[in-house]
C-alpha cells in the first residue's frame, strides 16, 4: 500500500514542489574588478542590471571574494583581470572569468546567462563604435543585419520543472511498481505461498495479478500525469485519448517486468536493495537528463530493455508538443513488444520459482 498508493501520491508533489521555482532571480554575486576601468565598470553595471544576478559586494582581490563565497554570502564571483581594458583598446580579445557555487545548477545557469548576455551586448556596442557609420541606426543594422529571437515552444519559461518533471513522473510509476510488486512477491515467498500445480506456466497468476495492479494504477496514473502538473501549472498539451492509448502498454510492460524481476526476490527487504538505486541510472539512460548522443552503444542497448526509456520519450513528446501516436509510433510499438516479452518471462519465471521451492 505504501508503494502503490502513498508514494505515488506524495513523491510527485515533493519533486514538483522542489523544482516549481523554475528559474532563480537576483542571485547574489561578488565582483572582483582588478582592471578598475571604464569598460570593466560598464560590464559590471550591465550585469547587475540583468534579472538573473545582483552584485552584493565589490572586492579588491580574489581572496576576499573567495572568503565571501566560503561564508555562503554570495553564490558566485565575477573576476575581471587587470589587462581587460588594455586588451579591448588594443583590439585584442579580453577575458572575464566566473566562479559559481555548484550547490545548485540554478546558480551556475543564472550567473552564466547574465554574463553571457552582458558580453554579447558589449560586443555589439564595441562593433558599432568601430564601424564608423554615418548614423547610429545604420551602425545597428550593419552590426546586426539579421535579428533573431529564440522562443521555446514546449518550454517557454526555459525552466527546470517543465524540462525534467515529466520524465520523473513517468519514472515514478515504473519504480513504485518494481518496489511494490517485488516486496509483495518477497512477502509471499516468506509466507510459503504456493502456486496451483495445474497452472503449469503461471499464466492465470500473471494475468490475475497484472489485472489487479493495472486496476490500482489507472487512477494513480491519472493523478500523477494529469493532476500534479495541473497543480503546478506545467505544460500539458496532450490529447486524453492519445495519453490513455500510450500509457496502457507502458503500465503493462512495467507490471510484467516487475513480476519477472520479482520472482528473484526471496525476502521483502531485498526489493529495496535491488531497485531503489536504479532510479537515477534509469533517468540518465532515457536520454532526457543526459544527451542520448553521448550515451555509449552498450548502455543504449541496456536502455532498450527498460519501459521507462520509451515511456519517458513518448510521454514528453505527447505532453510537451502535443504529439500523436503516429508521431511516436517507434516508442509506442516498442512498449507493446516489451509488454509481450515481459509477459512471457513473467509466466516462465513464476513457474520456475514454484518448481525450485516446492518440487
Amino acid at each position: 500500500m505504501v508503494f502503490f498508493v502513498l508514494v505515488p501520491l506524495g513523491y510527485p508533489l515533493l519533486y514538483t514542489y522542489i523544482y516549481s521555482q523554475e528559474v532563480v532571480r537576483e542571485i547574489e554575486v561578488a565582483a572582483c574588478d582588478l582592471s578598475n576601468s571604464k569598460e570593466s565598470r560598464k560590464f559590471l553595471r550591465m550585469a547587475d542590471a540583468t534579472p538573473e544576478i545582483t552584485i552584493q559586494s565589490y572586492c579588491t582581490d580574489m581572496l576576499s571574494a573567495r572568503t565571501l563565497m566560503q561564508q555562503d554570502k554570495v553564490k558566485g564571483i565575477i573576476y575581471i583581470p587587470e589587462e581587460f581594458s588594455n586588451n579591448l583598446n588594443n583590439s585584442e580579445q579580453a577575458h572575464i572569468s566566473i566562479y559559481c557555487s555548484m550547490a545548485s545548477l540554478f546558480y551556475y545557469k543564472s550567473i552564466l546567462v547574465a554574463c553571457t548576455e552582458t558580453s554579447l551586448a558589449m560586443n555589439k556596442n564595441i562593433l558599432i563604435s568601430k564601424l564608423g557609420a554615418s548614423t547610429e541606426r545604420q551602425a545597428e543594422v550593419e552590426s546586426s543585419p539579421l535579428l533573431s529571437e529564440a522562443i521555446g515552444i514546449a518550454n517557454p519559461s526555459a525552466g527546470f520543472a517543465n524540462f525534467v518533471i515529466p520524465a520523473i513522473l513517468i519514472l515514478i510509476l515504473q519504480q513504485t511498481l518494481l518496489l511494490g510488486v517485488g516486496m509483495r512477491m518477497g512477502s509471499e515467498h516468506e509466507q510459503g505461498y504456493q502456486l496451483h500445480k495445474k497452472n503449469i506456466y503461471g499464466i492465470a497468476q500473471v494475468v490475475g495479478r497484472s489485472t489487479a495492479y493495472l486496476t490500482i494504477y489507472i487512477p494513480v496514473t491519472a493523478y500523477v500525469l494529469c493532476v500534479v502538473p495541473a497543480l503546478f501549472d506545467l505544460s500539458q498539451l496532450s490529447n486524453a485519448l492519445t495519453l490513455v492509448m500510450f500509457m496502457l502498454p507502458y503500465l503493462l510492460a512495467c507490471i510484467f517486468m516487475a513480476m519477472t524481476l520479482g520472482c528473484f526476490v526471496w525476502e521483502r527487504e531485498t526489493a529495496m536493495l535491488l531497485f531503489v538505486f536504479t532510479s537515477v541510472p534509469f533517468l540518465f539512460l532515457s536520454g532526457i537528463s543526459w544527451p542520448e548522443s553521448a550515451v555509449p552503444v552498450f548502455w543504449k542497448a541496456v536502455s532498450c530493455i527498460l519501459p521507462s526509456t520509451f515511456g519517458i520519450n513518448g510521454f514528453v513528446s505527447i505532453n510537451e508538443t502535443g504529439a500523436s501516436l503516429n508521431d511516436i509510433s517507434f516508442e509506442y510499438h516498442a512498449l507493446w513488444i516489451q509488454c509481450c516479452i515481459y509477459f512471457v518471462t513473467a509466466c516462465v519465471t513464476t513457474n520456475i520459482r514454484y518448481r525450485r521451492k516446492y518440487s
